[in-house]
């Protein structure tokens, strides 16, 4: 069954094996005629310098129901001892013998522009063998950015995603229950802001391409007039602020990430091999080609047997085996021939009806590609 929408751009062609045929549902069409709408630069680019951090840290779980690590962890051990240590408690780590304590690394998100005292979120997860960490608190723990430097304190309850229950020889589990998050678990220290008002503003694009480059630069210009910004490559476009501007960074990038404009970008097939999903985006065209197809199953079948020797036989012996017979039948191949500037939505009606599946459609399409005859970047996952 086939499903057209032409008022959408992006057509994603999700196929299920069956029994009989494909079950194609195209959720965007590929009409030729379908025009892309307009997207906001907010969407397209990133403002360089102005980005996320990756943060973590080393820190220990605590009060958990007997599923902490067990002494084999002897980091765990050593980490123990050295907190009690910081506290006057003096201990050798060979003598810990504890399973409530789990260790852990915490990593969080430093988002730019966040100023101190500002909360995040954390994921913690486990590094040694304990079995969950559901009910644990996190202790204090610093994270630091890759240059050493702590950004971030993070401490509280983790939420795990699961459980695990062990009694009598018997164990439950559930999802993950090794890995979970403190919701707002971490307070910022240390804040990492961005100089806008230190040379141009460069915007960088999160897929690169020439023509969605150059409308973006044309866009800034329209809008702020004359050529205040540039093209440098199909990555980035440089903005240069005009006097007025000067002390404004915060109202210039509100205006220009408001813009819209029609990106551009390469026809483009991602197949997955795993579940026979295709998607296709828009611009997929295909040359003149002939496409046959047909179908070879072998089936081998073993039937076990037993020979016994006669019933006043002195001699011999039951003897057990088996005997294997080889069937091969080829399916009625069949020849689709496609004229130019074919979609792939008629492409896939096509090979629909001569009842080609979603894994044979696959090998198609691959078949296509090394013959040039499809214009598009196939991408197999």
């Amino acid at each position: 069954m086939v499903v057209a929408l032409p008022w959408l751009d992006v057509a994603f062609l999700i196929m299920r094996r069956s029994t009989v045929s494909i079950a194609l549902v195209l959720a965007l069409g590929l009409a030729q005629s379908a025009v892309a709408a307009p997207v906001r630069i907010k969407e397209l680019a990133d403002v360089q310098g102005v980005r996320d951090n990756a943060l973590y840290g080393y820190g220990l779980v605590v009060g958990l129901a007997g599923t902490g690590d067990s002494e084999m962890v002897y980091f765990t051990s050593q980490s123990i001892a050295g907190m009690l240590g910081r506290l006057g408690i003096r201990i050798d780590p060979k003598d810990v013998r504890v399973r409530n304590t789990a260790a852990v690394m915490v990593t969080a998100r430093l988002p730019s522009y966040a100023r101190p005292g500002t909360r995040l979120d954390v994921n913690v997860g486990s590094m040694g063998n304990a079995r969950s960490l559901a009910g644990g608190v996190l202790l204090v723990t610093p994270l630091t950015g890759p240059d050493g430097q702590v950004y971030a304190i993070a401490q509280g309850p983790v939420q795990a995603g699961g459980f695990d229950t062990v009694a009598s020889g018997t164990r439950v589990q559930k999802n993950q229950p090794t890995s979970g998050a403190v919701p707002s678990g971490a307070t910022i220290e240390r804040a990492v802001a961005a100089n806008l008002e230190k040379g141009p503003l460069v915007l960088g694009l999160r897929r690169p391409d020439f023509t969605t480059a150059l409308r973006i630069a044309d866009a800034i210009n329209k809008a702020l007039g004359g050529e205040s910004a540039r093209a440098l490559d199909p990555a980035s476009i440089e903005v240069q602020p005009g006097a007025d501007w000067k002390g404004k960074m915060v109202g210039l990038l509100s205006k220009i990430e408001t813009l819209e404009v029609d990106p551009d970008q390469r026809a483009h097939i991602v197949v997955s091999e795993r579940t026979g999903t295709i998607v296709a985006g828009e611009g997929v065209r295909i040359r003149p080609v002939a496409v046959a197809h047909g179908g070879l199953s072998i089936q081998v079948n073993q039937t076990p047997f037993v020979s016994q020797p006669n019933a006043l036989s002195r001699t011999g012996s039951t003897v057990t085996g088996r005997s294997a017979t080889v069937q091969a039948q080829e399916g009625n191949g069949k020849a689709v021939a496609l004229p130019a500037t074919t979609t792939v939505e008629d492409l896939v009606k096509a090979l629909n009806m001569i009842g080609v599946g979603p894994r044979d459609l696959v090998a198609v399409l691959q078949a296509m590609k090394a013959a040039g005859a499809l214009d598009a970047d196939l991408e197999v996952m």
